[in-house]
């Protein structure tokens, strides 16, 4: 049935797109590329159209002084105990996986965030804190940053996954959960089905934020989506060929309904990859080497049924990446007569 009702789409709206939307399409700018896609393209369910993501989508910034985060290793720790400030300068270079903050990602197109919280041990109250081997940002603080950019542009959608939690007493979460609703109020989507989510959907009902909550107290609140709907096979390879065939077999796995896809793009380094590269890092060691490889396979892809539908990478501005993964969505479209 799904099926037929997305083969719809390309036949009942045909006459409105050739008469309204010839030419229409993604614009110079990304800021308001959801507001500026065709109208055909915004009637169909958000599981179809391709979305760019970044992956450790916080990481633009993080605190050599904090202590090491909760989700390295005790053989880590130990090395920072040892080293002390030389270790997490190394640290550094192979946790940022992103240049850009919240907001200039949003300006170029990123509209879904890969996001892991965690308390900070020693210190008093129930902040939260983004994390990725070591501490960044305060949550409240990044939210903000992106509820500012929905604000001055109400078409655009983001997907908030909190995919990660650390030392988080049920507190922390209430805590976190609390300045979900603080920071987003009316802007928060209920959990609902995913075939049913399109733009117009959303904007029908002056929605702009889904988020994700990959815990148990997802089901405690109407608006957090159980991290099911949004699965994100990882492939943990430095192999750029590698991950290209595990994206392919994940693709051909996707579940046909109930759910979002994440295609992540990304290689994941050794600890023989960090040695090698220590002084340079991750982003000159092993990303830039790659990205050609990986982006030819972004830019083979096709959007809708069996196809793409969120893809993430590293360092979003090395490359035209999420105009790549925008122009996707032009595939969609119905072929039409130039008349």
């Amino acid at each position: 049935m799904q099926m037929f009702r997305i083969l719809d789409y390309f036949c009942v709206k045909r006459k409105d797109f050739k008469t309204q939307n010839m030419g229409c399409g993604v614009g110079s700018t990304n800021a308001d590329w959801m507001g500026s896609l065709c109208p055909i393209l915004c009637t169909m369910p958000l599981k179809y159209l391709a979305v760019p993501g970044s992956h450790d989508s916080f990481s633009f910034w993080v605190d050599e002084k904090a202590p090491v985060a909760p989700d390295q290793t005790a053989v880590v720790k130990h090395l920072v105990v040892i080293f002390r400030l030389l270790a997490k300068k190394v640290m550094k270079k192979w946790s940022m996986t992103q240049s850009l903050t919240f907001r200039e990602q949003l300006e170029g197109g990123i509209r879904y965030f890969d996001l892991r919280v965690s308390s900070k041990p020693s210190e008093p109250g129930y902040e939260v804190y983004f994390i990725h081997g070591l501490y960044g940002h305060r949550v409240r603080d990044g939210l903000g940053e992106i509820d500012r950019f929905l604000g001055e542009h109400p078409k655009e959608v983001v997907f908030l996954d909190f995919n990660h939690h650390y030392a988080m007493s049920e507190d922390h979460h209430r805590y976190l959960i609390a300045t979900l609703q603080e920071v987003f109020g009316h802007k928060l989507c209920k959990a609902n089905v995913v075939e049913e989510i399109t733009l117009d959907f959303l904007w029908r009902n002056g929605y702009q934020v889904i988020v994700f909550y990959h815990h148990p107290w997802a089901e405690k609140r109407p608006f957090l989506w159980p991290g099911s709907k949004i699965p994100a096979p990882w492939a943990n390879t430095t192999d750029a060929y590698k991950l290209i065939q595990f994206l392919e077999t994940t693709l051909g796995e996707r579940a046909e309904y109930g759910s979002f896809h994440v295609s992540q793009a990304i290689l994941t380094p050794r600890v023989k990859t960090i040695i090698w590269g220590l002084i340079q890092g991750l982003r000159d060691h092993l990303v830039e080497r790659n990205l050609p490889t990986i982006m030819t396979w972004v830019e083979a892809q096709k959007p809708g049924i069996n196809g793409v539908n969120i893809i993430t990478s590293d360092f979003v501005e090395l490359v035209d990446f999420a105009s790549t993964v925008i122009r996707l969505n032009d595939l969609l479209l119905p072929d039409l007569p130039l008349t």
